[in-house]
């Protein structure tokens, strides 16, 4: 076994909650580091992501009790124990399975929200798979993917719980639909409006590569191996990220609007616009601000099944819609650099894009102290230390920044995160390292 796994087993043994010798199914999902694409995945760019060396574990035993109980051995942000029991019953009453609506309802209070992306696997395999449950379960949980850093520490856990649910269950789910499945279960019964970049990663990342997936809706292409000589970290700036919060949604919903707006000359995604085109043909339909309710006097909404606008809101929306268009272009440059030969214009070239993106992700409202500081912090030291280029994350409005350097570049990294310290109180948590996905590691049955 590996080490992780090791202690996580250790760990289940002391907690008392499965049967004595019990065998068990375990299941483990790495968080996900953006490097560049982010917020563009629901708009079709191509995004790169890699594969956290942290990940959540899942370990699952069948019992005869028709009910889920589920412990998770990381306490909640105010340090109190995460136990929570739903039974089977509930999900299907009188023998229909619940609704979405119905299900996000059930997990709308802050104590029993993260059990959404727990329960809401099976909620998902019942209505889109028409599995029925003949027996309930034990589910006990841990994770090393921080939450709200903007790591997909829901994706992780989502995964985990689903890979672990197929496996004990005996159901054939391929990788790619396992993943698109996990995202129903954040976009419908948790309600957080994520793209699937969080998820695919999870499930489909390779070591030492980063993934290349066109989101179009998930298209995956050839794993981008990561040159010797460069090296991916992500600092925790410690103000918390959401993809449920207001600004993510709010840019989101602004591109949705601005893709309506600019019809259906745009074709089926925004990232799929050349940025030339988008300048010369469709800047000038885009008003650069608008409120929900100039919108919805035109149209009935947007085509996005996650998010809705709202009328008394003002809306960014030439900025939201460009940002898409620009990324991809960034992202597929980005690419077409780690494909081809080392040298340091390559290194100064692919900072610059990542700067650039954090610039665009500043533009559409994204920005917070903490992620500015750091990746201004970056450039301080620049390539004189090894270091080239750093952009927020993920949703944005806090979270982690991406930062790449030379693979020697350690000493630098450990000075950005003393004086990160020194001047705002917070010591960052590095990511570095990558581990498998959850479809490479496969599940492992263990004796508790």
């Amino acid at each position: 076994m590996t080490a992780d796994l090791t202690a996580f087993v250790d760990a289940a043994k002391l907690t008392g909650f499965f049967d004595d010798g019990a065998v068990a199914v375990v299941a483990r999902a790495p968080g996900r580091l953006d490097v560049m694409g982010g917020i563009a995945d629901y708009s079709g760019s191509l995004v790169l992501q890699r594969t956290t060396a942290e990940a959540t574990f899942a370990a699952l035993q069948r019992t005869d009790a028709l009910l889920i109980k589920v412990v998770s051995l990381s306490p909640d942000p105010n340090g109190v124990p995460r136990v929570f029991a739903q039974p089977l019953s509930s999900l299907v009453p009188d023998g229909v399975v619940i609704g979405y609506d119905a299900a996000r309802m059930m997990f709308h209070n802050a104590e029993s929200h993260w059990a959404a992306y727990v329960v809401g696997v099976f909620v998902v395999l019942m209505r889109e798979r028409g599995v029925t449950f003949p027996q309930g379960c034990r589910i006990l949980i841990s994770s090393r993917v921080p939450e709200g850093k903007g790591v997909a520490s829901s994706a992780a856990l989502e995964v985990a719980v689903m890979q672990a649910v197929a496996s004990a269950f005996e159901m054939e789910i391929q990788p790619k639909e396992l993943a698109l499945l996990c995202q129903k279960v954040e976009n419908l019964v948790a309600g957080a409006p994520c793209g699937v970049m969080d998820q695919m990663t999870s499930v489909c990342g390779e070591s030492h590569s980063l993934l290349a997936l066109v989101c179009q809706p998930a298209e995956l292409q050839p794993a981008v191996p990561v040159p010797e000589g460069i090296a991916f970290w992500g600092l925790d700036s410690g103000e918390r990220h959401a993809v449920s919060g207001s600004d993510y949604t709010s840019v989101r919903t602004a591109a949705f609007m601005g893709h309506q707006l600019i019809g259906s000359n745009a074709g089926g995604y925004l990232a799929n616009i050349a940025p030339v085109d988008f300048e010369r043909d469709f800047v000038a339909l885009l008003p650069e601000q608008m409120t929900g309710a100039e919108f919805l006097a035109r149209y009935s909404g947007t085509n996005d099944t996650v998010t809705s606008v709202d009328p008394g809101r003002v809306y960014n929306v030439r900025q939201a819609t460009a940002h898409p268009v620009f990324e991809n272009h960034r992202v597929q440059e980005f690419r077409r650099l780690l494909l081809g030969p080392a040298s340091e214009e390559q290194r100064i070239r692919l900072g610059e894009l990542m700067a650039q993106s954090h610039e665009s992700y500043s533009a559409c409202g994204l920005a917070s102290r903490g992620t500015d500081r750091i990746a201004n912090l970056v450039r301080e030291a620049g390539r004189a230390k090894g270091l080239y280029g750093a952009r927020i994350t993920g949703g944005g409005s806090g979270g982690t920044v991406a930062v790449l350097g030379r693979a020697d570049a350690h000493d630098a990294i450990a000075e950005v995160v003393e004086k990160y310290e020194a001047s705002t109180g917070y010591c960052p948590y590095v990511f570095s390292g990558s581990s498998p996905g959850a479809a490479q590691f496969g599940s492992r049955v263990v004796t508790i």
